[in-house]
């Protein structure tokens, strides 16, 4: 008998959580710990102070809106920390290297490995001394130009992170098709490619249809799996103002994210003393992983049911005629699913989902929100079609106050692909690359992340370059990639802070620092400025205003243009030394590449609330191969690739509200009631009781994909936490050994870190 059912719309009181809200005093604090750990630089006060407002830095954590009418305080928590991160005082140069060995400091905590400070000189790999030695950055572009030239243009691959400007993004893709290669995978290969793959097929636009001003006029917002409280927290003044107005939020998300349950606003003084803090979500429902599309399912049942009922009064008939197709299919298929499979699938019973069909009905504008709970799943691409299909129903897709909205990661990681950093030649069209620099582009696809693995594991990859991040440690199959990255003939790390990546050097690497986005770019032509692109497809100018680490440090735009000019066959269209000197040509090139996109970008660059590129299916252009946006005909009523059977659990991995990506600032996991150590398992008390565990009791993952490979974490201490039956959860990327390579969405093979089968070994 279970003593301890799960119930998917209450808190279990006797597992951690908090009972604070998001926001208020708690987010001072987590930026009050990250001040005493970074010891920033005396011009953070007024970096934080211009942050997200024209003439000031734009974040360098998440990619939500900067307000044409910013708040006093334009930055959240985790934006903060990510400042003060980046404005360290602390130095990793030629002395810190000296006194550590790359085998000493695999030993280290990824926390503690940041927390040696800022990158301040080139570093070159010495095999025979085992450690990082300081170089001249002639000698290191000469020598990477000359590893380059000696390799097949496509056993390269050229790496993004998300962090880098649209500058800087344009001249790394430019250099790759100009080196003959368009192997340029980036981060959103590990989360949002399902995106935009599938967005694309759907209805013709690889990103969201929503603007920030949606939020004034929609009157409900679903959310499916996207934690905003710890990865997107500005967005909760915008979540709090629509709900002040009466905008309903629903949410489903197998873990109670407190962000989206109870906010405090931090600037304001009623709330940070004696008012109460505002409610976002009306209803939150704890959804099995993997059961949103069975949810989804529901929903639409519903609204067919409404129909029915009231023909000619539910359905948005005129839209559905005028601008989609297959919607008798998609809608006789969800008419032959029965309650019983969605019941079993979602976790959720009937009545739950015919309460939030109730809000979705009540609603004439509504918008649907997702995040990597619907992404990272094997059948990410159907969990977007039935959201598509369950907005398109009432034409909720091209009209103000409507749209699909998902939320993406990194500041940057949206504006890279729009301006070429991807695998395949519409990325960078072949004709502009003709006119502009007389460059004939490859014409084969390139590899995406996943492909790029592959290619390590077999020799046919022999260089990596990347520029940001930290990939080694984002990936799946940690532990093969780990093993398998020494082999690569050549290892290039452009980087602010030391990580995890760098310490699996190939036979030929170097560290390359470059300037944060806080700090001063100055080049031959005076100040400059960078830009980056929002999760709304807005772009903003962004001015460093902190000394550099050092005056060996060099921008990443210089950085990849020293390196292309080292690689490459001299070209008078080429003029890697001009771009460096002055960005706005390379923005002049950005906007004749994309003219539709960039018209007189750099007289719009500090344009307040930044200047929008457009997006034909917000006004129901479809740019399908049909025309029209396309309904998506329900195959299965679970997004994940193998269930875990009667012996096994589905595995969420989590960030948590200390983190940022691999970037861990601390040991805290607020918003979840969880702190100290990140090697545990949470599991619900039911399911403790089941499978004979106990608290505190120290157990192995293993996973059961069977492949051939054998993958398993050890040292997991159990916590008893408030989960759906089935299903565990622990963090990543702790846990990304147990994800397998080829373990990934069905069309862009995004990791499916929100699904993977383990069994618990006690």
């Amino acid at each position: 008998m279970d003593d301890h059912p799960h119930h998917a719309t209450d808190q279990d009181p006797d597992t951690p959580f908090d009972d604070a809200p998001s926001g208020g005093w708690g987010s001072l604090a987590g930026i009050a710990h990250v001040t005493g750990a970074a010891r920033p630089s005396a011009v953070a006060i007024r970096i934080l102070g211009e942050m997200n407002k024209p003439g000031g830095v734009m974040c360098s954590s998440c990619a939500w809106a900067k307000p044409a009418e910013p708040a006093a305080f334009e930055f959240c928590e985790n934006g903060a920390k990510a400042t003060l991160w980046e404005l360290d005082r602390r130095r990793a140069g030629a002395d810190f290297f000296a006194r550590h060995t790359v085998g000493a400091l695999r030993g280290w905590h990824d926390h503690d490995l940041e927390s040696a400070g800022r990158l301040s000189e080139p570093l070159r790999y010495d095999p025979e001394q085992d450690r990082y030695m300081p170089v001249a950055w002639d000698a290191a572009f000469a020598e990477i130009g000359a590893e380059l030239r000696a390799m097949v243009p496509e056993q390269a691959v050229f790496y993004a992170s998300g962090h880098a400007g649209l500058e800087a993004s344009y001249l790394y893709a430019l250099f790759a098709r100009a080196m003959g290669h368009q192997n340029l995978p980036q981060s959103s290969n590990m989360c949002h490619e399902t995106t935009s793959v599938n967005l694309l097929s759907f209805i013709g636009t690889a990103v969201g249809t929503c603007t920030l001003e949606d939020f004034d006029h929609c009157d409900t917002i679903f959310f499916f799996g996207q934690n905003t409280g710890s990865n997107s927290p500005r967005f909760l003044h915008t979540l709090k103002a629509a709900v002040d107005r009466g905008c309903r939020v629903v949410t489903f998300n197998p873990v109670r994210e407190r962000g989206l349950i109870e906010f405090a606003d931090p600037q304001s003084p009623a709330q940070m003393t004696v008012g109460k803090p505002t409610r976002i979500s009306e209803h939150y429902y704890q959804v099995k992983p993997g059961g949103d599309i069975a949810v989804m399912a529901g929903l639409i049942k519903g609204v067919l049911a409404a129909e029915d009922a009231a023909p000619g009064t539910v359905l948005d008939h005129d839209f559905i005629a005028g601008h989609t197709e297959g919607f008798d299919e998609m809608a006789a298929a969800v008419r032959a699913v029965t309650w019983h499979e969605i019941e079993a699938e979602s976790g959720l019973t009937r009545a739950m989902i015919d309460e939030a069909t109730g809000v979705y009905l009540s609603a004439g504008r509504a918008i649907g929100i997702y995040g990597m709970g619907l992404t990272q799943h094997v059948h990410g691409w159907l969990n977007l079609g039935m959201l598509v299909n369950l907005l398109m129903t009432r034409g909720n897709i091209g009209k103000p106050g409507a749209g699909i909205s998902p939320v993406r990661g990194h500041s940057n990681v949206q504006g890279q692909r729009t301006v070429g950093v991807g695998e395949k030649s519409a990325h960078m069209p072949p004709d502009k690359l003709r006119a502009l620099f007389g460059i004939d582009a490859p014409t084969r696809e390139g590899r995406n992340a996943v492909q790029a693995c592959e290619g390590i594991l077999d020799g046919t990859v022999r260089a990596m370059v990347s520029l940001g991040g930290n990939l080694v440690r984002a990936l799946p199959d940690r532990e093969r990639m780990e093993s398998a990255w020494p082999k690569l003939r050549l290892t290039v790390h452009v980087a602010t802070k030391l990580n995890r990546s760098h310490l699996v050097p190939g036979a030929v690497s170097y560290i390359l620092p470059c300037l944060g986005r806080t700090d001063r770019d100055v080049q031959a032509g005076g100040p400059q400025a960078v830009s980056m692109e929002d999760t709304f497809s807005h772009i903003y100018g962004s001015l460093g205003h902190a000394e550099p680490p050092s005056d060996r440090v060099r921008s990443e735009l210089a950085i990849v243009a020293g390196m292309a000019e080292a690689t490459l066959p001299a070209n008078p269209a080429l003029r890697w030394r001009d771009w460096t000197a002055n960005y706005d040509l390379v923005r002049d090139l950005i906007e004749q590449t994309y003219p539709d996109d960039f018209a007189d970008f750099n007289q719009r660059l500090m344009q307040p609330g930044g200047f929008y590129r457009g997006n034909p299916a917000r006004d129901r252009i479809w740019k399908t191969d049909s025309g029209r946006a396309r309904f998506t005909t329900p195959s299965t009523m679970s997004a994940l690739g193998q269930a875990p059977g009667t012996t096994g659990m589905t595995l969420i991995t989590l960030r948590s509200n200390d983190q940022f990506n691999t970037t861990i600032y601390g040991f805290s996991d607020r918003l979840r009631g969880l702190k100290g150590g990140r090697m545990v398992v949470l599991v619900n008390r039911g399911e403790m009781q089941r499978l004979g565990l106990s608290e505190g009791q120290v157990v192995a993952l293993e996973t059961l994909v069977d492949d051939g490979v054998a993958r398993r974490v050890d040292g997991l201490t159990v916590t008893p936490y408030d989960l759906p039956d089935g299903c565990i959860a622990g963090y990543y990327p702790e846990l990304n050994p147990l994800v397998p390579l080829g373990y990934h969405e069905k069309n862009s093979a995004t990791p499916a870190y929100k699904g993977t089968p383990v069994r618990i070994v006690a």
